[in-house]
């Protein structure tokens, strides 16, 4: 895994979240909300002036988002995301320490179309892997 690239976080709204939450890191909104049909969520990025990981608040786009029923839980803290070189690297690593491959590499609005990933530990742990851009 190369460095954590930010915390996502289920909420309900993102437009009623993210004063809270700016305010609870001390931080600042860096992105427009991202509608992903792909995903089937929305999300906004959030950081502080630091070069701290970013916060992900992620809403359900309608009632068949994978989000849906962790919201239905409670929501909060969801998942961490890596920047990775390669998806498919990361997944094979997660395999080997007997992670679960939970969705395989796809476009991803939110970055740009750079592909996503999808892996839960043998902990239980979510974690989703963003492929690094090319330069």
């Amino acid at each position: 895994m190369q460095r954590l690239h930010h915390v996502g976080f289920v909420v309900q709204n993102i437009e009623a979240a993210i004063g809270g939450f700016a305010q609870s890191i001390n931080g600042h909104r860096v992105s427009e909300i991202f509608h992903d049909p792909i995903q089937k969520v929305k999300v906004a990025f959030l950081a502080t002036d630091g070069q701290d990981a970013q916060i992900e608040l992620v809403e359900p786009a309608g009632p068949h988002s994978p989000v849906q029923a962790f919201l239905e839980k409670g929501g909060g803290l969801h998942h961490l995301c890596y920047e990775v070189e390669n998806c498919e690297r990361a997944l094979v690593e997660m395999r080997r320490r007997r992670g679960l491959v939970v969705k395989r590499p796809c476009p991803a609005t939110a970055f740009g179309g750079r592909r996503i990933a999808w892996a839960l530990t043998a902990e239980k742990l979510l974690l989703e892997f963003v492929e690094k851009e090319l330069r």
